[in-house]
Parts: C-alpha cells; structure tokens; sequence
C-alpha cells in the first residue's frame, strides 16, 4: 500500500545510509523515508573504505548526497597517505554534483588511544581541502571542543559547514554559530533528560539549524535498542516544532532551505 506524505518535505543531512540494516535493501529503505517525507539525505563517508560504496549508492537513488572524509573515530584504519588517497578521490568527484561536502571528519577524543596530533593533522588537512574545492564540512566531536573552536578560528571555512550531533551549550553553539557552522539537531531532542541541548535549539535562531538522524545511530526516543533510520526525522521534527514552537511546516521549509544552501543541492 502506498502511504501518502501529509506532511512537508525534510532533508536528513547525516545518515550513514551505506551501513547496516540499510545496506541489505536500500531501495526498500529509501522507499520508507521517502514515504513519510523525507525527499532528500546527505550520506557522510568514514573513510577510504566506504568512499566508493557511497559515491555508487547516490549514483543510485535521486535524492542521495555524500560527502567525502576521514572520520577520526576510525582513524587506526587509516593509512599514512589517506589525504593524499582522499585528496585524489575529490578530484575524481569534483564534476559529480552528488558529492556535497568534506566528511565526516573532526576530532574524537574519547577513542581509546587516540593519537591527537594525527587527528588535528588530518583535520587541517580536511579544512584546507575544503577551501580548495570549494565544500562545506560535515564536523563530528567528542571530547574536543575547545581544539576544534581554536583550528575553525585559526583555519576558517569559506563556504561553512555542520556541527553533527550537536548536544552542547547555547554558548557552544552561539561560538560555531559565528564562526559559519550550521547546528546538526537530532535524537537527542526527543529525549526530557537532554535539557541543555532542548534548550539551545529552541533560543537559536532557526536559520542556524539543520535536522539529521546520524540513523542508524543515535536512536530517537521510544525506539532505544533498535537501529535508527531515516524516517524517524519526522519524529525529530515534531519535538523541534514543540520546543521552539513553531510549527512543522516551518521547521521543514526553514531547514530545507538551509540545507540545500550549505550544500549547494539543487532539488
């Protein structure tokens, strides 16, 4: 049976749509978001080992999106010359329109053993190719806000980028916010307990926010032990609509907007 979409279209800017349970039928997966709404879907990469992956499942499905990056959580996988390999990969994409943006890439701490001159090396690097061919950045964090405030100060982004998963202070958000990065909204929203992050999003001005899933991680409230997926951006929407209140329709035409901007996608 076909569902009919009742409500405005959304675009989920982060969901790793190449991982499982997706990858065993992603058409039947992107059937499903599309059919509560969901019209398009930027798909971040975490490496070398998944670039092409991506890249060929937005070949795909009209709709997908990727960006290209070195993700640090991963970054024992990596070899020595993964800038060179990804700096090789961009240009190889830089005629695909599909390919949106650098990422995901920034910093992680909280890996055990983490090695943080490598990971802040490779993150200037993620910025500078940024700059060169023109991209935003799809920024991931833990643990390290304060070394990724100063290089985005130090090594700024001409055409900006999205801070995913964000779950920090206004404050933290307000200093991003100046600095051209969009705030990636998320599960976390659904959740009573996530205060702080509640109300941040609800003070910051809507123009500022992007909605995501990050599917099949970071699950929406309700659904804890079960893989996250891109439909439940509809979820994400209806608690943002209440904390702010706004309503859906304005939630969904404000950060689709924004996010074809950022990425530059033309629906």
């Amino acid at each position: 049976m076909t569902v009919i979409v009742k409500q405005p279209l959304v675009i989920d800017s982060h969901c790793h749509f190449d991982f499982a349970p997706f990858a065993a039928d992603p058409a039947q997966a992107w059937t499903q978001a599309q059919q509560v709404g969901v019209k398009a879907m930027v798909i971040p990469t975490v490496g070398s080992q998944n670039w092409h992956t991506v890249a060929t499942l937005c070949q795909q499905f009209s709709g997908l999106y990727y960006g290209l990056g070195i993700h640090p959580f991963f970054s024992h996988q990596h070899s020595a010359d993964v800038v060179a390999a990804l700096t090789h990969q961009l240009t190889n994409a830089k005629n695909d329109e599909r390919c949106v943006a650098i990422g995901e890439c920034g910093l992680d701490f909280a890996v055990a053993d983490v090695n943080r001159d490598q990971q802040l090396q490779w993150l200037q690097a993620q910025f500078q190719l940024a700059n060169e061919y023109h991209l935003p950045v799809m920024l991931h964090c833990r643990k390290a806000f304060p070394e990724l405030l100063k290089l985005l100060r130090q090594q700024p982004l001409k055409m900006g980028g999205v801070y995913h998963g964000f779950s920090g202070s206004y404050q933290q958000a307000t200093q991003l916010v100046d600095l051209g990065i969009k705030i990636g909204v998320g599960g976390t929203i659904t959740y009573r307990r996530a205060q702080k992050t509640r109300d941040t999003v609800a003070k910051l001005p809507l123009s500022a926010l992007l909605l995501e899933t990050d599917a099949p991680d970071m699950p929406v409230s309700g659904y804890q032990g079960q893989p996250n997926r891109p439909e439940r951006l509809v979820d994400i929407v209806t608690v943002l609509a209440d904390i702010r209140g706004d309503t859906y329709a304005q939630i969904a035409q404000a950060t689709t907007l924004t996010c074809t901007e950022l990425f530059q996608i033309k629906l």
